[in-house]
């Protein structure tokens, strides 16, 4: 009898050292996510329902965007601030090219892809071959890359998206089995994620950057091009800006300062989903819910009436507690 319930009490705790072992490999961000989208729809039973949760990811997906771009260049050991400007400069320069032709849609899309792809290699071959602090190149492109879009418009865009252009932020596919309407943004969302996580998690250049972030000089003296691997980086980051602006401006419209603070707020995604701000770690999926807890924390303060300065206030924090970590963890190493 004795030794049946010895055995019975060792078998029950080994399943509850074996369930807290697995509950502790669950990132924090995960039961934090949820604990506050929650809260929200307590709040306002709107967001209990599909379509709020849909209303909400689709919202919350070109900041998750932005949050995975960034993520690459933090993970390298760098900073991409020019982001948010990037956004703008999207938004202003398609309102632009546009013309309110329906017809120019879709060029004016790849000019901005272009575009993007230019502002990454200026952005990383000026850090990478210059060796100036990321922080003061990407800070001096978020002034240019705003002071061009703000002298092309005249400070005031001109026209209206079409419809056409709009679709990819505020559209959905209709009668899909199960969820009915489906967002276009969230579908262009997940794609990005799972071509980011295979490439980030599965293949070498996702490892090299992560050596890179970890250790520069050990990175160089195993044969990481790291040069190449960094410009790389910043030149993902604009782009999947420009793709962000392009969700923004068709589920916004037309504005001189959407992409302002933006930046901060991929970094603070990025920081709660766990990337480190000296390098070295990172993880798409986490950025990705960093990016959701993020905005449904905004949307609480929303709720609670707190004006906007909480907001930045909040982001600050989070910053400021991001790089405390980072140095404390990098004291306890050495």
């Amino acid at each position: 009898m004795t030794t049946t319930t010895t055995t019975n009490s060792s078998q029950l705790a080994s399943m509850f050292g074996a369930i807290w072992a697995l509950i502790k490999k669950i990132p924090p961000i995960y039961p934090i996510f949820f604990a506050i989208f929650i809260t929200v729809g307590i709040l306002n039973p709107n967001y209990q329902t599909m379509n709020g949760i849909f209303v909400f990811l689709r919202r919350a997906s070109p900041l998750a965007i932005l949050a995975i771009g960034q993520m690459m260049v933090l993970a390298s050991g760098g900073f991409d601030l020019s982001m948010g400007s990037m956004v703008t400069f999207v938004i202003v320069g398609s309102s632009m090219l546009l013309s309110n032709d329906p017809e120019k849609a879709l060029p004016t899309i790849g000019i901005m892809m272009c575009v993007g792809v230019l502002v990454g290699l200026i952005n990383g071959l000026t850090v990478s071959y210059f060796k100036i602090p990321s922080l003061i190149v990407t800070l001096g492109m978020l002034l240019l890359v705003k002071g061009v879009a703000m002298y092309w418009s005249g400070g005031a865009p001109k026209g209206y998206f079409t419809d056409n252009f709009r679709v990819f932020g505020r559209g959905n596919f209709e009668n899909v089995p199960i969820f009915g309407k489906f967002p276009i943004a969230l579908l262009i969302m997940l794609i990005i994620a799972v071509i980011a996580y295979f490439v980030f998690h599965k293949s070498n250049f996702g490892k090299q950057i992560l050596a890179i972030g970890d250790n520069v000089r050990a990175s160089q003296l195993s044969g990481v091009r790291v040069r190449l691997v960094r410009t790389l980086a910043f030149v993902i980051s604009a782009f999947l800006a420009v793709i962000a602006g392009v969700l923004l401006g068709g589920y916004g419209g037309i504005s001189t300062n959407v992409g302002d603070g933006l930046e901060f707020q991929a970094v603070s995604a990025a920081v709660i989903g766990g990337a480190l701000l000296l390098g070295g770690k990172g993880s798409v999926p986490n950025v990705i819910f960093g990016a959701f807890t993020l905005e449904a924390l905004f949307n609480l303060l929303n709720l609670l009436g707190l004006p906007k300065p909480y907001k930045d206030a909040v982001q600050g924090l989070i910053i400021i507690g991001a790089v405390a970590y980072a140095a404390f963890s990098t004291r306890k190493k050495r």
